[in-house]
């Protein structure tokens, strides 16, 4: 079996939510994909979280400090001298 990435389990999770949406399936399938789809969420939710605090080490400074500044594309970032 291939390895899970977010992307994949997005789209996993994105199809069992039309499923559960439309209503057809009987109670014990819906049940089971409800299922899948918590399991789904929670993967997204722990790699969101591992990304996050990957993120957090690379914006460290020197010291350790880590500091939050919004991000800007070249064409909104008054700063950028580039554009």
């Amino acid at each position: 079996m291939a390895k899970q990435t977010f992307e994949n389990a997005m789209k996993q999770l994105e199809e069992i939510v039309k499923e559960l949406e439309s209503g057809e399936l009987p109670l014990e399938k819906a049940l089971q994909r409800f299922e899948e789809g918590m399991k789904l969420s929670k993967y997204c939710t722990r790699k969101l979280d591992e990304t996050e605090k990957k993120v957090a080490l690379l914006i460290k400074d020197h010291r350790g400090t880590v500091s939050e500044k919004p991000f800007f594309d070249r064409e909104t970032d008054p700063d950028d001298e580039t554009v």
